[in-house]
């Protein structure tokens, strides 16, 4: 592991697959939201951002298309 960064209280070590690993002054990891909030202080991870929830006007059109089926059913089977 390379040594990314060191200060008094951490060190940031980076690993052979590309990723971070937090430890204490005690030599102790550090994990959780805690790394998060280190690893992002410094600038080496993004956090991505929530994905949009779907839209609701979406679901009355298909039930629109839905009902023009079954409308067109309807006639062709009177037409008959």
């Amino acid at each position: 592991m390379k040594v990314v960064k060191k200060t008094d209280e951490y060190a940031i070590l980076k690993r052979r697959d590309d990723r971070f690993a937090v430890i204490d002054s005690n030599k102790r990891p550090i994990n959780g939201e805690e790394k998060a909030k280190i690893l992002l202080a410094e600038g080496l991870i993004k956090i991505p951002e929530p994905k949009a929830a779907p839209v609701e006007e979406e679901a009355p059109a298909e039930e629109t298309a839905v009902a023009e089926t079954e409308a067109e059913a309807s006639e062709e089977a009177a037409a008959e």
